[in-house]
């Protein structure tokens, strides 16, 4: 399978879990982040959110603005589903307010942050 015209084999290849806007679409994030969590099987992670991988209309402000993109909500659901994973780090990438005049992807920024961090801080009282 290609994408953009592509091969992703430089991926696959090395046993890269791929997932495209359309298999998410279909499968919902709540059984993507039951994948997701029987691939880490308790490995450490660091998580990087890239603000582009959520559609523009609800955060315009990055470089590279995709349509057709995830919603707030699903963008919620998945960082959620990280809950008890051992995630040793995190960031939010691509958050760029000076092309968003209304501020709307600074505050979808700050809310991804903010969910991240809430599962780093539940899991590490998990571990106590």
């Amino acid at each position: 399978q290609a994408t953009w015209g592509m091969s992703d084999h430089w991926a696959r290849d090395p046993g890269v879990r791929i997932i495209t806007i359309e298999e998410f679409a279909h499968r919902g994030p709540d059984a993507v982040m039951a994948e997701v969590r029987a691939l880490m099987a308790g490995a450490p992670a660091y998580v990087t959110f890239d603000i582009d991988g959520i559609d523009p209309s609800m955060a315009p402000g990055t470089g590279t603005p995709e349509i057709g993109g995830f919603t707030t909500r699903e963008a919620q659901a998945m960082l959620r589903g990280l809950a008890g994973l051992h995630i040793v780090g995190a960031d939010v990438v691509e958050v760029s307010p000076p092309f968003d005049i209304g501020g709307i992807t600074a505050l979808t920024g700050a809310t991804v942050l903010f969910e991240l961090l809430c599962v780093l801080a539940e899991n590490r009282a998990e571990v106590g």
